[in-house]
This record gives structure tokens, sequence and C-alpha cells, in this order.
């Protein structure tokens, strides 16, 4: 591959202003530490009068707090099931047949750009450009930038080892901080040639037709589409259980959750990967967060208060699952940290979060941004209740719930797990995946490792809240990639 020579000085005089850019154009809608209206005194107040309550009636306030945690569970449980009975009636997701891809002809394509931001992870790079390779679109209107951390010495000198036909450049961004995902894209940016632009994980396998389809689905839209997202699945999502939950909550959120979300014109938080943009649409919001661990789901709701539109493209893109806990914990901890960074960065300015977006779609975000965190929490604190009573029969237990109460919430628990496995399977047999089944049944306790991760995430929001935990990669390297039905 083709190493770009950039001056140290000039790589940083691009950085600086590529980040300077996202918080001219987001004054105070960054996850940038100082930027904005600091609200620390809000959590510091809300925890100062839990504690006075509690010392005054640490009864009442339990009684109240549960039934407040109660009424939360229900309504995002009933906001993800409405979701996935929409998706069910109707798909909304944009088809471009394979004969109606490779009818335009090569000479009548764009230029395209492809970011692939990596660090750290020599052993998939290979993998990587055989996926390149096999994707149908010619390669003189292919832009790709491999986006290598300047002082990533492996990654990068396995890079100038690999030999490949494609336009491969790579960029080396400078050292600094945050040392994130969204910092190297605003690199990458800064260069791109394409008038689109998409996002490959290092690790992915894109469907060959994939870039085609998104030009026609560009094409036969009007201008305010500037995103689509393609469909995410798991090559060696059968290794073990873990990668079978793992696999089957992706195809539950690409399939079920993001159609339903779009049906119901409702905020669209992108997935990491495989989102397509017009680059213009991308550059008047300035890119991504640098700050934000989840810069995918800010940036599609960025895009979406300025009134534009997110769609969903009928092309999947496999990526690697993980097969270790620890590793898993790490990602999904960080993956709800910038959820909720997404959240309370977007609450800033409620005023104007509810004018850009329409109370209807602030109660999407709410229930799908907000909410997807605190449900993984509370369902943690249900099943520790419900264990303490029914080892023990505890009268704190029975305190917080009295009379009727106890019924209800018993009835929310039971009917919310019940739920959480009618999803499970519905989506096991919408993708015709009758292996997943076994796991599907189990998936309550999947919930017992979103719970770990959800805590986690909320320590981190408060000790390190730009750290971007590494996720390992070419642990399944050898999986076959599966096919995908449905």
């Amino acid at each position: 591959m083709n190493v770009r020579p950039v001056a140290a000085h000039d790589a940083e005089a691009v950085l600086a202003d590529a980040m300077a850019a996202v918080d001219h154009l987001n004054a105070g809608r960054t996850a940038a530490q100082g930027s904005g209206t600091r609200r620390w005194w809000i959590p510091v107040g809300v925890l100062g009068v839990l504690v006075v309550a509690l010392l005054v009636s640490a009864r009442t306030t339990a009684v109240v707090l549960t039934s407040c945690f109660t009424l939360v569970y229900v309504l995002t449980v009933w906001h993800r099931m409405r979701l996935v009975r929409h998706a069910l009636r109707r798909d909304p997701s944009i088809h471009i047949s394979d004969a109606e891809a490779r009818l335009r002809p090569d000479d009548e394509l764009p230029v395209y750009t492809v970011l692939i931001p990596a660090y750290s992870e020599p052993e998939v790079l290979a993998g990587l450009v055989g996926a390149l390779e096999r994707l149908e679109y010619p390669s003189d209107r292919l832009d790709v930038k491999l986006l290598l951390e300047a002082d990533d010495e492996v990654t990068v000198a396995e890079a100038r080892r690999i030999q490949s036909d494609l336009p491969i450049e790579v960029l080396l961004v400078p050292p600094g901080e945050p040392r994130t995902k969204p910092r190297a894209l605003d690199y990458g940016l800064r260069y791109a040639r394409g008038e689109f632009v998409t996002i490959f994980d290092a690790e992915d396998h894109p469907e060959p037709l994939q870039l085609r389809r998104a030009v026609e689905a560009f094409r036969r839209n009007s201008d305010d589409l500037v995103c689509i997202q393609a469909r995410l699945l798991f090559y060696g999502g059968h290794r073990n259980l873990l990668t079978r939950w793992f696999t089957t909550e992706y195809a539950t959120w690409f399939s079920l959750y993001l159609p339903g979300l779009i049906l119901d014109d409702a905020t669209v938080p992108l997935g990491g990967t495989s989102n397509h943009f017009r680059i213009s649409a991308l550059l008047d919001v300035g890119g991504w967060d640098p700050w934000n661990v989840t810069e995918d789901c800010d940036l599609g709701v960025r895009l979406q208060r300025k009134g534009l539109r997110i769609g969903v493209l009928d092309s999947v893109t496999m990526e690697e699952p993980n097969t270790d806990v620890l590793n898993w914990v790490k990602q999904r901890s960080r993956w709800y940290k910038g959820y909720l960074q997404t959240f309370l960065v977007a609450f800033r300015d409620p005023r104007s979060l509810v004018r850009d977006l329409g109370w209807r779609r602030l109660y999407h975000f709410v229930m799908f941004v907000g909410c997807t965190p605190l449900l993984a929490v509370m369902n943690l604190w249900f099943w520790g209740l419900a264990l303490v009573w029914l080892f023990t029969n505890a009268a704190f237990v029975q305190a917080m719930y009295p009379g009727w109460a106890y019924y209800v919430a018993a009835a929310v628990w039971a009917l919310g797990n019940l739920s959480v496995v009618y999803v499970s399977v519905v989506t096991a047999r919408v993708i015709r995946r009758p292996d997943l089944l076994v796991a599907a049944l189990l998936s309550p306790l999947y919930w017992v490792l979103m719970s770990i991760a959800a805590l986690r995430a909320m320590v981190q929001l408060v000790t390190d809240p730009s750290h971007w935990e590494k996720t390992a990669h070419g642990l399944t390297m050898h999986a076959e990639a599966e096919p995908v039905a449905g």
C-alpha cells in the first residue's frame, strides 16, 4: 500500500483545522469537556435531593424510585415492541437489485471515498484488502483511505508490506488526544475526493455490490436523504453462546429496530460502519465529534436535527463478533457510554432540541438512546430484587412494593423478559437462522452481561468519558462468512 507522505507539522495543522471545524459548526454540541454549558450541578443536585429524601423517609423514597423505574421500564419495552411490530408489517429498506446495481456504466459512477480507521490490528489487514478487492466498483473511481495512527508501527509496517492493485492510500494520523476513531475519520475526511463517502472497519467484509447499490439509492432519492445505513451481521457468529447472542442482537437491531425507527420517522442512531453519506452534508455538519465514543449515534442525531433524512440499504456487511466475554463487556461499555454522552450533550439545550426534532422524534430519542443503557441497568435491578425476595423473603423488598404495586412490578418484570425472548425468537425466524433458537430462548441471561457493561459505562462516563477502549479483532479470522437470507 502507498503511505502518503505528509509532513508532521502539515498533518497536525490539517487535523487541528478539522477538529476546529467540528467545534465551530457544533458549538456546545460536542462531548468535549468544557464545551457548551457545563451542567455538572444537575446530577450533583439530584444526588443531594435523593440523599436528603432517603434520610427523611427511606421507605417513601424507595417506593417512589421503584415506581419510576417500573414506569420507565414499561415505556421502554413497549417502545421496542412497537418498533418490531411496525418492521414486521413493512420493510422500509431501499432495495436495489443486482441487475439495477450493475446497470450504470463505470464511466458514469462517481468517485467514492472509503475511510477505514484501524489501530493495533495488523492481523486483519490482509483480509480487509481481500474484501475491498471483491467490491464491484471501478478502481479508478475508488478513493480508499486507510487511517492509521502514526505511532502504530506494527500496523503501519504491515500496511507497507501488503501489495494490492487497488488505489489504497495510507494516511498517518498525528498522535494526540483524544485517540478515538472519530478523530481519525475527521482527519481522513479532509483528504476525501469522493462525492460519496462510507466507513468500513478493518475487519469488515462488505457485500461486493454495496457501493453501486448506495449510488443508485442516492440517485433515486431527493437530496435530503444524506445517509444510508447498510445492515450489519457477523461471520463466525456460531462460535459459542456469546457470539450467538451477539448475532441475534445485531440481527434484531438492523432487521427490526432500525427499520421500525425509519417507519416512525424517528431519530436514527447510526451504526459505526457501512453508513454511506453525501460528503457535502457530512462537511456541512463538521464531520464526527472526536470526543464522543459512539460518534455514529451522535452524527445521526445531528444530521436529523438539520432536517435531513437517513435510510436503510438492503445490503449486508459481515463483521467479526466478540468471542470473549471481557472483550465484549469493554466494547458494550463504550457503546453505552457513548449513548449517554450523546443524550446528555443533546439535552444541554432542551429548547433547541425540541425545536430541531419536534416532540415525537424527541420521544424516540429518549426511549431509544437515553433509555437503552438505563434499561440494561433496570433489568439487573428487577432481577436482583426478585432473587432476594425469592430466597430470603426480605421485608425491605415488600416495603418497596406495597399492596398492588408488587403485583404490577412482578408482571412488568415477567412480561418484559418474555418480550426479550419473543423478539429474539422472531429475529431468528426473520433471518432464517434456526441455529440461533436456543440462544434466543436463553437471551435473558445475556441481559446480565448488558447490565454489567451499562454499570461500567456509567462509572466511566464520570471517570474517563472520552477514553476509547479498543476492541480486539482477528479472533475469528478463519471463520467463513455465513449467508444471510431474508
